[in-house]
C-alpha cells in the first residue's frame, strides 16, 4: 500500500478533488438541500447590531451600507451583501448604499436588483434607499464624510441633488446614521471604516470581509467592531439566521393580519413545524381556504435560492477540505514508513 502512494500519478488526485467540488454542487442543485449551519456568536453579534439598529432612539433605523467589493470576491461577499440587505428590508430599516471601490456601484446595483426589486416591491427609492454611488478618495471620504457627508456625496447615482431625496432630509455626517454595516475585500475597507468612523465617532460598526482580511480584524471585535462575518463561512451562518428570522416574521405577520392575536401569533411563529397542524384545529377557523394554504407556504416552503448562496457553497468547500485533511495525513504516512524503512536498513 505504501509503494502504491508512492507511486500515485497526481492526476487521481486532481480527479478526487475534481469529483469533491462537482458532486457536491449537483447534489446540492438537483435536491435543493444544504447543509445545516451552526451560527457562531460572530455571527449572532452581526446580526443583533443590525437587528436592534435605531431602538435607542425609537425611530426607523438609518443604516450606511458600504459595498467594498469587486466581482472577485463577489463568490464570499456577494451572499452576505444579499442577507443584509434581506435582514434591513424585514426590518424596516432605510438604507442608504455607497462604496469606496470603484466596481462597487455594480455590487449595489446587483444587491438592489436580486433583493429590493424582486421580494420587496413595495420599498420606495428616496424613501426606503438611496443609492449614493461611488466615491473616490479611499479613507479621506471616510474622514469628510465624519464632518459634512455632502461635501463628498451631492447627489445619488442619477444625479438627483441630495435635497432632494425625502431620506436625506436631517443626515450631514457619520453620525446621523445608526449603524454603519461594510462589506470589505480589501483596502478601502473594515479597518479603515474601523479607525476613521467607528472609534473616531462611536458608531456601531458590523462587518463582513474575505477569509484573507478576517484574522487582521479580529481584534477589534467586539470592541470597534460589534459583529464579524468571515468568508464564505460567516455568511453561511449569517444567511441561515436571517432566513429563519424572515421567515418567522412573514409567518408572524400573516397571522396577525388573518385576526390572530399577536402572543398567539408569535408563539406560532417561533415553531413553524407546528403551523400545518394548527390549521385544522378550531383556533384557524377564522382563517378561508387559501389564507391557510397561504400561511402553510410561507411556514415551510423552499427558501428563495437567492438567499441559500453561502449554505449552497459551504459542501463543496467541505469537501474539499476534507480531502486536502486526509492527502495531508496520507502524505505524513508515507513520509514517516520512509523514513522508518530507510532507519532499519
Amino acid at each position: 500500500m505504501i509503494k502504491l502512494l508512492e507511486n500515485l500519478d497526481r492526476r487521481w488526485i486532481f480527479l478526487a478533488m475534481a469529483l469533491c467540488v462537482s458532486v457536491p454542487i449537483l447534489v446540492i442543485g438537483l435536491t435543493g438541500v444544504t447543509f445545516p449551519e451552526t451560527p457562531t456568536p460572530l455571527a449572532e453579534a452581526f446580526f443583533a447590531e443590525v437587528d436592534r439598529a435605531g431602538e435607542a432612539n425609537g425611530r426607523q433605523a438609518n443604516v450606511l451600507i458600504a459595498l467594498d467589493y469587486d466581482p472577485a470576491s463577489a463568490g464570499e461577499l456577494s451572499p452576505m451583501s444579499a442577507s443584509l440587505v434581506n435582514q434591513c428590508a424585514q426590518r424596516g430599516h432605510r438604507m442608504y448604499f455607497i462604496s469606496l471601490w470603484p466596481v462597487g456601484p455594480q455590487m449595489i446595483d446587483d444587491s438592489i436588483q436580486k433583493v429590493i426589486k424582486r421580494f420587496y416591491p413595495e420599498l420606495v427609492y428616496g424613501k426606503d434607499y438611496v443609492n449614493l454611488g461611488f466615491k473616490a478618495g479611499s479613507e479621506q471620504v471616510i474622514k469628510v464624510m465624519g464632518v459634512d457627508l455632502t461635501a463628498e456625496f451631492r447627489t445619488d447615482v442619477e444625479g438627483t441633488m441630495l435635497s432632494e431625496i425625502p431620506m436625506m432630509e436631517g443626515i450631514t455626517s457619520l453620525e446621523d446614521f445608526d449603524l454603519i454595516a461594510e462589506i470589505s475585500a480589501g483596502y478601502p475597507g473594515s479597518k479603515e471604516w474601523v479607525l476613521y468612523a467607528a472609534t473616531q465617532y462611536d458608531i456601531p460598526l458590523v462587518s463582513g470581509m474575505t477569509g484573507v482580511q478576517a484574522p487582521q480584524n479580529y481584534p477589534y471585535y467586539p470592541t470597534q467592531m460589534q459583529g464579524l462575518l468571515g468568508a464564505i463561512k460567516g455568511a453561511a451562518e449569517y444567511e441561515f439566521i436571517v432566513n429563519a428570522y424572515v421567515r418567522e416574521n412573514i409567518v408572524r405577520k400573516m397571522l396577525v393580519k388573518n385576526g390572530i392575536d399577536d402572543e398567539t401569533s408569535r408563539t406560532l411563529a417561533s415553531d413553524l413545524d407546528q403551523i400545518p397542524t394548527w390549521t385544522t384545529t378550531a383556533a384557524a377557523a377564522s382563517m378561508t381556504p387559501q389564507a391557510k394554504a397561504d400561511l402553510i407556504d410561507a411556514a415551510t416552503g423552499a427558501t428563495p435560492g437567492e438567499f441559500l448562496e453561502g449554505q449552497r457553497r459551504m459542501g463543496p468547500q467541505l469537501f474539499a477540505h476534507l480531502l486536502m485533511v486526509l492527502l495531508i495525513i496520507l502524505g505524513n504516512v508515507i513520509f514517516f514508513a520512509q523514513r522508518r524503512r530507510g532507519g532499519s536498513a
